[in-house]
């Protein structure tokens, strides 16, 4: 299999830097709270395609530059084209929406999210997709599809929401369009932890680095499975994880994490 190294890619549409084993991936549009566009869509997309073979990323951080996280698709750039659209292209664009987001369950390292201000649309959908999520006071989540007469069906949400905050809650927002405070995502379970602002950021990238120092080859696991369970019945869940399980204790971590346990040591992993 050909691996590449996370310092080659180089997107167009958004910043990407690497530290140690941590990728960072930065919307930068900040003058107009990070939205994204065609572009921007089918690179994120490419780029978690692409991380499965980074094999010098282990974690990777998802944010948005000069206090915002990501305000969706662009007005002017995608709403404003995608009326004059026919439906094959419609199609077009919310299959390769949706492909973004299955990039990024189908990416083998953790993901992180740094939420700080706006999160709103495709940016609360990249979020919601995120393995962990540190937001601020200051965030504001919104599944606002309703609000340009769309359902609010969109990248997953109809799933992967209630499956994190419940049911009923999910349905409240994407029924209404309304925006999620920081406090009350944090209380309903769709942050993990909240930071101030000036700090969300150093947590997430802190939380990731640990994750990449961990057993990456587990955590690709373990990521998998959270994924693949979600159908199964649990006597199917629990064969299927007995068989993971079996495959993880052939791998090197798991010997090295015996061998230092019995000196009395921390183990080191490296991911094989």
């Amino acid at each position: 299999m050909k691996t590449i190294s996370g310092a080659e890619l180089a997107p167009e549409h958004f910043d990407w830097s690497v530290e140690g084993k941590v990728g960072t991936l930065t919307i930068n549009r900040p003058d107009r709270k990070n939205p994204l566009t065609f572009q921007s869509y089918a690179e994120i997309r490419d780029t978690f395609r692409a991380l499965k073979y980074a094999d010098d990323v282990k974690a990777v951080v998802v944010t948005g530059a000069g206090g915002n996280f990501c305000s969706g698709g662009d007005v002017h750039d995608i709403i404003g084209p995608l009326i004059e659209m026919d439906m094959p292209e419609l199609l077009d664009f919310t299959r390769m929406t949706g492909d973004l987001v299955k990039a990024m369950r189908a990416c083998p390292q953790p993901i992180v999210a740094a939420i700080d201000g706006i999160c709103a649309g495709a940016g609360a959908a990249i979020a919601m997709h995120s393995d962990l999520r540190f937001g601020t006071e200051n965030a504001r989540v919104a599944f606002l599809f309703v609000r340009v007469g769309l359902a609010g069906c969109d990248m997953g949400a109809c799933s992967v929401l209630p499956r994190i905050i419940g049911q009923g809650r999910a349905a409240e927002l994407l029924y209404s369009g309304r925006s999620m405070g920081g406090a009350e995502a944090h209380a309903w379970g769709f942050f993990n932890r909240l930071c101030p602002p000036d700090g969300v950021l150093a947590t997430a990238q802190e939380e990731a680095r640990k994750l990449a120092e961990g057993p990456s080859f587990a955590h690709a696991m373990t990521k998998r499975m959270l994924h693949r369970e979600w159908p199964m019945a649990l006597d199917d869940a629990i064969d299927a994880e007995a068989d993971a399980q079996a495959i993880c204790m052939q791998t090197k971590d798991f010997r090295r994490a015996y061998e230092a346990f019995a000196r009395k040591q921390r183990p080191v992993f490296e991911g094989d």
